[in-house]
């Protein structure tokens, strides 16, 4: 008979993943060192792929358990001709040099070479952003499409298959089997007791009729305890599961960039690269969170992701139409009751003067009260009239935060400071 057997563990084939993940928890600090290194030397392009993670082998060596001989013992080396006893023996020149070192050409020792480790795509992404997470993400009431969860509820006499619990279900014919057994058995035993006292008297006519009728009797009960079933669909034991409704963190971002002329095409790519990198994380660590992307310049228009990053218009400045447009966005689609909403802001600060006091109030009195968090990024060194007015909110919104990024080499930091997780090293 041909059998065939299906592997259903979660690993597969790759039988080494345990000690795949035991090895990257082991070494995290080197790992996420190395992803460091990594992203500085990368364009936005390169983000998403792997890396080889070197580890020099002095972090590699484990404690290990060794006996040692004891005692005072002497040995004699045969074929010495050098040394008597009592002589203390130099240690030999040279050799023995650490691979990877770069010294000087030798033609004696050895050594070996730094651990490489290949980060796949995964685990690259998954390590860059371990320690990053939304501030003041928190549970939303239940929306009109809840989230189940499935949690345990003792058992059932009725399931499928494949939620029958053997253990349950067999200790509970046991117990079934002891309780209707008993009177038939402890029968059985008086009738065997009795059965032996009439065989070890003499036996006369009336003797030899009561014999065999406790025979016939034990006979019957015997039959009667076999008949009990050993195991019965009343012992049958399921598991049961039921689904409740729990609140979900539901979340949107709203991203906006300022693309008016005075955002030449290196400051567009330091706003790009900062979104870019939002995107990715959003993306990859949330499930329940939309991303809306607004761009601007005299006038806001809500975009795709494609037209956010690609599109080629221009003009002048009006930062407030955005903001504008994300005021009405939220109050039509995204209740605050119902959504964590965060923003995200990336602009040269260049605004047209007797607009950017507007702005401020906009975030004040509006856009701030509704925002878990919100975000502006300044791709300028000079602090223009927008960089002035939000400044005035720095410590009066403890959920506002601010920071200029300069060059591509400073974007990754800075993002980092924006969503760095609470308690996470920086």
């Amino acid at each position: 008979m041909l059998q065939q057997i299906i592997d259903r563990r979660l690993s597969g084939k790759n039988k080494s993943i345990g000690n795949r993940e035991r090895f990257l928890r082991r070494h995290k600090e080197q790992i996420r060192e190395a992803v460091k290194r990594a992203v500085d030397g990368r364009g936005i392009r390169d983000m998403e792929r792997g890396e080889d993670v070197h580890i020099p082998k002095r972090d590699l060596n484990e404690p290990v358990f060794g006996h040692d001989q004891g005692g005072k013992r002497e040995i004699v080396h045969p074929g010495n001709q050098d040394y008597m006893r009592g002589d203390r023996i130099k240690r030999p020149e040279g050799g023995g040099g650490k691979g990877g070192g770069g010294g000087e050409a030798s033609d004696s020792g050895e050594g070996d070479d730094d651990f490489v480790f290949h980060l796949s795509k995964e685990e690259f992404m998954q390590v860059f952003f371990d320690d990053l997470a939304l501030p003041n993400l928190t549970r939303t009431q239940i929306a009109d499409t809840p989230e189940w969860k499935t949690h345990r509820a003792g058992f059932v006499t009725d399931g499928t298959p494949t939620n029958l619990h053997v253990v349950r279900s067999m200790r509970g014919a046991l117990g079934r089997r002891i309780a209707l057994g008993m009177t038939p058995r402890r029968e059985l035993e008086e009738c065997e007791q009795a059965l032996q006292a009439l065989l070890a008297k003499p036996q006369d006519a009336a003797a030899q009729g009561q014999v065999a009728e406790l025979q016939a009797r034990i006979v019957t009960v015997r039959a009667r305890i076999q008949r009990i079933p050993f195991l019965d669909p009343i012992d049958l034991r399921f598991r049961s599961r039921v689904r409740t409704p729990v609140p979900t963190s539901r979340a949107v971002m709203f991203c906006v960039m300022d693309v008016s002329g005075s955002m030449d095409e290196a400051r567009k790519d330091l706003a790009k690269r900062f979104f870019i990198l939002l995107y990715l994380f959003l993306t990859r660590h949330y499930e329940k969170i939309e991303v809306v992307f607004i761009r601007h310049h005299t006038q806001a228009q809500e975009v795709d992701e494609q037209n956010f990053f690609h599109a080629t218009e221009t003009g002048g400045t009006v930062v407030s139409s955005a903001l504008v447009l994300m005021d009405e966005i939220i109050r039509t689609r995204y209740p605050s009751g119902d959504w964590n909403i965060y923003g995200a802001q990336a602009s040269d600060g260049d605004n047209w003067h007797h607009d950017s006091g507007r702005c401020r109030e906009l975030l004040a009195d509006k856009i701030l009260p509704m925002c878990r968090y919100f975000a502006y990024v300044q791709v300028a060194e000079q602090e223009q009239n927008l960089w002035e007015e939000y400044q005035r909110l720095i410590g009066v919104e403890t959920h506002f935060a601010m920071r200029k990024a300069i060059e591509p080499a400073q974007i990754y930091p800075v993002f980092r400071d924006l969503f760095k997780k609470e308690g996470a090293p920086a």
